[in-house]
């Protein structure tokens, strides 16, 4: 928020240069970030120096909301200053970082739920969001499964960098590391 704030000040980034109204640069902010969120995540899983820190998260076989809360410090501290980086790029307007903030915390608690949506409601929602069906199966022991389902807010950057599994909350499977 204070690096938003900044840039903001002194017309800094992207969206400031360019004079984007709020709404564009909020949309703009959530969008972007997500997307900087997905490829850090691949990056993570791609990486063996990465890879140390974020399998962490994935070492626990029970799947469940406590896994969204599940990450070495390290990944945390190596993942700041990127995201930070983006903001000041971007020129992300402060509320912009705010919603973008609140809705990937939501969703990050959401997809590692341990619950099953209605199959209707979840192929619609899925077509443009993770759902935890989806994200349960980035989950999976098996490596190929690991490294798909990338995203944590919108499903789209799965779907155009081709890493999507489609998933539906019928299908049960082993979660964890060996």
């Amino acid at each position: 928020f204070a690096v938003a704030v900044w840039a903001t000040s002194v017309g800094f980034g992207l969206l400031n240069v360019a004079g984007a109204p709020l709404w564009l640069g909020v949309a703009v902010a959530v969008a972007g970030l997500d997307l900087l969120s997905y490829a850090w995540h691949r990056a993570n899983h791609q990486l063996p120096f990465l890879w140390r820190f974020h399998r962490v998260h994935h070492a626990d076989a029970d799947y469940h909301v406590s896994t969204a809360l599940r990450f070495h410090p390290g990944e945390l501290l190596l993942a700041l200053p990127v995201r930070l980086a983006a903001i000041v790029a971007l020129g992300a307007p402060p509320l912009g970082v705010v919603v973008f903030e609140a809705i990937f915390g939501i969703a990050n608690v959401l997809e590692h739920g341990n619950f099953d949506l209605p199959r209707r409601f979840e192929r619609c929602v899925g077509v443009a969001l993770v759902t935890p069906a989806l994200h349960r199966r980035h989950h999976s022991t098996e490596r190929s499964e690991r490294d798909s389902n990338y995203g944590t807010i919108l499903s789209v950057w799965d779907r155009i960098a081709r890493t999507i599994r489609p998933d539906s909350s019928a299908a049960h499977f082993a979660t964890g590391l060996a």
